[in-house]
């Protein structure tokens, strides 16, 4: 677990830098600074971009970490590597002709609620895009054990983008129009610059010979594609929904709410980076023993961070939306459903690694098909019922029951399982803090009241965690900080 604590701790610091940003951005300058129906409108876009992405990278992205260890020969990872550039394409064009054949009418299916959307549609195709080969540049440079500085692209790069563009709306120097443009260069700017740094790591030596592996490689890409579209479509179909039955406005309303309950998400995010080639290598090389030990150890990580992160939103929850502009105050029941389903990402550990880089990805890949058709049936009959809250108790429901099978997929074919006793504890201790501090209030402002609150739950949960020598991983790590080491 060396290299993944290594490098997960400097992924996880750069993407809660990326977080903070984003964090000012959302709760504070697009609340202030862009219209709601434009807010909405940016979170339907990038949404929508997210969905295609997994269609327009074909899989490649996966399909590179998969299958380059096993690739043995120059010759082969050359024509493996040019195979992976030049594959999306058969998507992409496709996709961009369809698209500029059919521009009106599907314009007019996904602005039937709102009229705006439909004149952003080139927009989604150009950032899904950008997403796409971004993902398969930074796979690229994850076969070479180098995660960090792709992850400080994809976390937070976009993000001081987005800052900057919405100062330059807040001083008139754009319009909002402008922003979307910017927002839309932003991403095409950044997959740039990984191709530059991936290509600085292995020079691309472009070759056409046959490749050994071709079929399973193709087959491999092909069902990935509906791997991705499931994950995305469960996290982003809520949003894309919601366009067709409430107001933008709202649409915007949801967006805050999800991304204060996506900051859990943020350990899970940082050491999968390094996690997915680790296991490739772990299951290519039949070694049972370390894949059950980096699954165990990775999810009891993942469960100790991300439930310190939980306990501080759900535990500050009230007071962060005084300090919000009170018309997103709507979102709190979206805030604690999504905020469950994201500790249970977390509690897979890496779960998805295993999966979708064994033999066995295509049998999970008809289960996310029905539970991507079973998302889609309980969004169309909660959000006509209950709005933005419907549509985040979907979300939670599909998440929690493909999160579910799959525990139980790994179970049945590996013999292994995240849990042990010390995720009891942790379970324990993070619902005993819960109740403890939930109803707390110090008599005082709501930033001082965040700032109390959050130092007495974060002492009292890491002293717990330390007294219980319940991860080793962890504990390492906090006594590295508070004990640095003598020069």
């Amino acid at each position: 677990m060396g290299i993944v604590i290594k490098q997960s701790f400097s992924n996880t610091i750069t993407t809660y830098l990326g977080f903070g940003l984003g964090a000012v951005s959302t709760l504070f300058l697009y609340t202030n600074f862009i219209s709601d129906v434009y807010y909405g409108l940016i979170a339907y876009i990038l949404s929508a971009a997210n969905i295609m992405m997994p269609l327009m990278a074909f899989g490649a992205h996966n399909t590179i970490v998969k299958f380059y260890s096993s690739l043995r020969t120059k010759n082969s990872l050359n024509s493996f590597l040019t195979l992976m550039l030049f594959l999306p394409l058969a998507l992409t064009i496709p996709v961009g002709l369809i698209g500029y054949i059919a521009y009106d009418a599907i314009a007019g299916i996904i602005s039937t609620k709102n009229e705006i959307v439909g004149h952003y549609l080139w927009y989604i195709f150009i950032t899904a895009l950008s997403m796409a080969y971004f993902e398969i540049f930074y796979g690229w440079v994850k076969v070479q054990m180098q995660t960090v500085f792709g992850n400080f692209m994809k976390e937070v790069f976009h993000r001081v983008g987005a800052m900057l563009l919405l100062f330059a709306v807040y001083f008139e120097w754009i319009s909002a129009d402008q922003f979307i443009i910017g927002l839309v260069g932003t991403y095409v700017l950044r997959t740039f610059i990984m191709m530059l740094y991936a290509f600085s790591k292995r020079l691309p030596v472009f070759k056409f010979d046959r490749i050994d592996k071709l079929s399973s490689i193709i087959k491999y890409s092909t069902l990935i594609i509906v791997a991705g579209s499931v994950s995305t479509l469960i996290l982003d179909l809520d949003k894309v929904m919601l366009n067709n039955f409430i107001n933008l406005e709202k649409v915007a309303y949801y967006s805050v709410a999800v991304f204060i309950a996506t900051v859990i998400a943020v350990p899970q995010r940082a050491m999968h980076q390094i996690l997915l080639p680790l296991t490739a290598q772990f299951l290519n090389a039949k070694d049972k023993v370390a894949l059950k030990d980096l699954y165990q150890r990775s999810s009891l990580t993942l469960f100790v961070v991300s439930g310190l992160v939980f306990l501080l939103i759900v535990l500050n929850i009230n007071q962060l939306y005084e300090i919000i502009p009170e018309k997103f105050g709507g979102g709190l029941a979206v805030v604690f459903l999504i905020s469950i389903a994201k500790l249970y990402d977390n509690l897979l550990g890496n779960n998805n690694a295993i999966l979708f880089n064994s033999d066995y990805y295509r049998v999970v890949l008809i289960f996310g098909f029905l539970l991507a058709i079973l998302a889609v049936i309980l969004n169309l009959f909660f959000i006509p019922r209950y709005g933005i809250n419907g549509s985040a108790l979907a979300t939670f429901l599909a998440v929690f029951i493909y999160n579910s099978i799959k525990i139980y997929f790994v179970k049945l074919k590996f013999k292994m399982l995240p849990f042990t006793s010390e995720t009891l504890k942790v379970g324990l201790l993070i619902t005993a803090l819960t109740l403890l501090f939930y109803y707390w209030e110090f008599p005082f402002d709501a930033y001082s009241n965040i700032l109390l609150k959050s130092l007495a739950v974060s002492v009292v949960y890491g002293l717990v965690i330390l007294k219980l020598h319940i991860s080793e991983d962890i504990s390492s790590m906090i006594l590295k900080i508070l004990k640095p080491k003598s020069k």
